[in-house]
């Protein structure tokens, strides 16, 4: 495919897929919305990259000042089919001009049922499943709790260290990093307590190792005939892009089977097809109990899902479950549009293409720059973690420096992990060869420089 036709079929309008600096960013008409919206917008909202979108598509967000971006971000894992995919459009128009909202608990619709079905297929084991619909990932995951202690009659709930499930009351409790999620916001939720994660690059345990650590202390500081639920992200999110070493995650689950306690798997970020499987749980041969799924479900719309064993998702009374925006029709519509996209454009085999130009591309760098201390994760979801090149300390000054010359340049990308020390590549599945290789080629130089 050509640039343009990619861009077309693809991930969105038919924008010309480059790279291309008008202005210095950021220009003359983003400086007028920002500051517009320091003036109109809370101070706790803020921002990566300092431009005014306009437009995006393919593996490129343009600004109101004309500046063409290379998008290595994707909203956070969310616009992973590509930018206003002509699919998700034409399937989101329809349903705008058929109806807006009744309100599922009101009104039920087909639609809702379609993603409900077609989650229950997707998602792991050939169990008997059922969905719920949410809006957000945070409330996916509150929802799942809920199931969790309905079913087992339990409340405590374990999460692991770097974790991040969300900003809400509750899910701030399962997330680990205190700024800028949870400083200042307490008292946090209650009976929920934090295991070691497998950590390769810092701990240098085995899989088997790390969860005999994690199990020894959940038996003893909880208790499992207290435990109604583990949740954990089968891949680090916000806190590093950490993948487990192999045998972590089915030891965990195969305790939490022999002691009656809910699996939840949150795969708000790498769900649909991130990892270069459908979802992350797959590559690590674990079937969770309840799985919850946002982001890069419905193509920028806001939809949520708990997915889980029939059995456990049907222990909540009548009522229990839902919300007034829970699976919007307009959401529903632009999600089954994705699914189809994904399942039929061949996209879990182009991240696994994406995720090997990055790997490799940073793999080569780092034999030569001892200031990179790890390039770890699956598919179009790959991180790099940044050390002290003498003492191989995190360094997050470095990072920043890194992320904010390359944005400087024209090149969004996104910085996490618990000492904020790591740059996290997360690029639309849409995205063309070349303008990825640009991309981290001027993530590469901003290294140099910095």
């Amino acid at each position: 495919m050509t640039t343009s036709t990619l861009a077309t079929a693809v991930g969105g309008p038919a924008l010309p897929q480059e790279r291309r600096l008008v202005t210095s960013i950021p220009g003359p008409r983003s400086q007028e919305l920002l500051a517009r919206k320091a003036d109109a917008v809370a101070a706790g909202v803020g921002h990566t990259a300092p431009i005014s979108a306009v437009a995006a598509g393919g593996g490129v967000v343009v600004d109101a000042d004309g500046n063409s971006l290379i998008d290595l971000g994707s909203g956070i894992a969310v616009t992973t089919v590509g930018n206003a995919h002509p699919k998700v459009v034409e399937a989101v128009q329809a349903q705008v001009a058929a109806f807006t909202h009744t309100c599922f608990m009101v009104s039920p619709y087909e639609s809702y049922v379609a993603v409900a079905e077609a989650l229950n297929r997707l998602t792991p084991g050939d169990h008997a499943k059922k969905s719920a619909l949410f809006n957000s990932g945070a409330e996916a995951v509150e929802n799942a709790v809920k199931i969790a202690r309905k079913h087992t009659g339990r409340q405590a709930v374990v999460a692991f260290d770097h974790g991040y499930h969300g900003r809400t009351n509750l899910t701030m409790a399962l997330t680990a990093k205190s700024m800028p999620y949870k400083s200042g916001f307490g008292p946090f939720a209650p009976e929920v307590y934090r295991a070691p994660l497998s950590y390769p690059y810092r701990d240098g345990l085995s899989g088997t190792e790390a969860a005999k650590r994690a199990i020894s202390q959940i038996e003893k500081q909880i208790g499992a005939d207290n435990l109604a639920a583990v949740i954990i992200e089968p891949i680090q999110g916000e806190g590093g892009f950490i993948v487990p070493a192999d045998g972590f995650l089915p030891a965990i689950v195969d305790w939490c089977r022999s002691n009656g306690v809910v699996f939840i798997a949150d795969e708000v970020q790498t769900g649909f097809g991130r990892t270069g499987a459908m979802f992350a749980s797959e590559h690590f041969g674990i079937v969770p109990d309840l799985i919850t799924t946002a982001k890069g479900i419905a193509a920028g719309l806001p939809l949520a899902a708990v997915t889980g064993r029939a059995e456990i998702m049907d222990a909540s009374h009548a009522g229990g479950l839902g919300g007034t925006y829970g699976g919007n029709p307009i959401a529903c519509a632009a999600a089954l549009a994705a699914i189809d996209v994904f399942e039929n454009d061949d996209l879990i085999s182009r991240a696994r293409e994406i995720g090997d130009l990055i790997k490799g591309r940073f793999t080569e760098l780092q034999a030569g720059d001892a200031r990179i201390g790890d390039v770890r994760g699956l598919g179009a979801m790959i991180a790099v973690e940044f050390v002290n090149a003498e003492t191989g300390e995190p360094d997050a000054a470095l990072t920043a420096a890194v992320a904010k010359a390359a944005i400087a340049q024209g090149v969004i990308v996104l910085t996490c992990g618990t000492y904020g020390n790591v740059i996290r590549f997360l690029p639309p599945l849409s995205i063309d060869d070349a303008l990825l290789a640009e991309g981290l080629g001027v993530v590469a130089d901003a290294l140099a420089a910095a």
